[in-house]
């Protein structure tokens, strides 16, 4: 169902890597209203209208193609590493047919994208994951290989356990295809487009002028999300510089390659178009 009301609602992925996008945003220009969330229930809001427009997995873009459009330019992708999209494992990736994988469940994407990497890559054929009751952490250091994403990953890649392998989804992608891959798009419900024309219009520029003013002063954004989160500052700058924000022609190769890899394999039904606003 739609929402009827004003002004443009937007989803905040509640983790370190969507600082820049929304640490300047209303002194852009930006006056509505913001919904944090992890990428998995952001998915579900956007589907379900309850938020209007939010960077949210690629995944569900491709899951739900025809209700969206995408905001140009904006992306969360790598082109290598991530840092923050982590297989740990007390094995390396070729020797995981048949053992049980442990996720979070938190992103669609970053889940297709181990299944794909580790059937596609590593020519795995009985790929097996499963979202546990407890503790992912726990589950690592008792020697379970987990898939971990966002603040979590980057938190226990810092005390990685003893015998522990790490793997970067991000790095592993570039190294197999040489291409970026996008783990969340900008995307924006269809419904809201005509009621929120002015606002759209504007948000791509103020996402923009937001990124750039963190990143000409990061300290002081970095100086705030480490006294949560456990991080210096330098380490949380140095993560920011990692991720692409960007969105270019070489981005959507990667994410169309991702996607005919997904419809390969059964994880998608169909082919997705890429439509924009």
């Amino acid at each position: 169902m739609e929402r009827s009301d004003s002004p443009l609602t937007l989803g905040y992925i509640s983790y370190l890597n969507c600082v820049p996008f929304f640490g300047r945003l209303k002194e852009q220009g930006f006056n509505g209203n913001l919904v944090p969330g992890v990428p998995s229930a952001l998915n579900r809001m956007l589907q379900q209208g309850e938020i209007d427009a939010s960077p949210s997995s690629s995944f569900e873009y491709a899951r739900n193609w025809r209700d969206y459009l995408l905001l140009p330019g904006h992306s969360i992708s790598s082109v290598g590493s991530i840092a923050s999209v982590l297989l740990f494992s007390p094995v390396s990736p070729d020797r995981l047919g048949g053992v049980e994988i442990a996720l979070t469940g938190e992103s669609a994407t970053s889940i297709n994208l181990l299944e794909i990497l580790l059937r596609d890559y590593y020519g795995l054929n009985d790929v097996v994951t499963r979202v546990p009751s407890g503790s992912v952490e726990d589950l690592v250091s008792k020697g379970i290989p987990a898939l971990l994403i966002g603040d979590r990953a980057l938190k226990l890649s810092t005390v990685v356990p003893l015998g522990i392998g790490v793997y970067d989804l991000g790095k592993l992608w570039h190294q197999h295809t040489g291409l970026p891959f996008v783990f969340a798009l900008w995307m924006i419900r269809k419904g809201v487009v005509q009621r929120h024309a002015e606002a759209l219009g504007q948000l791509g520029e103020q996402l923009l002028k937001s990124r750039e003013a963190v990143m000409q002063q990061p300290l002081v954004f970095a100086e705030a999300a480490a006294l949560h989160l456990g991080f210096s500052p330098e380490q949380i700058i140095s993560y920011w510089q990692t991720i692409d924000y960007r969105l270019d022609q070489q981005h959507l190769e990667g994410l169309n390659r991702f996607f005919d890899l997904c419809v390969d394999y059964g994880l998608l039904g169909e082919m997705p178009e890429l439509r924009f606003l």
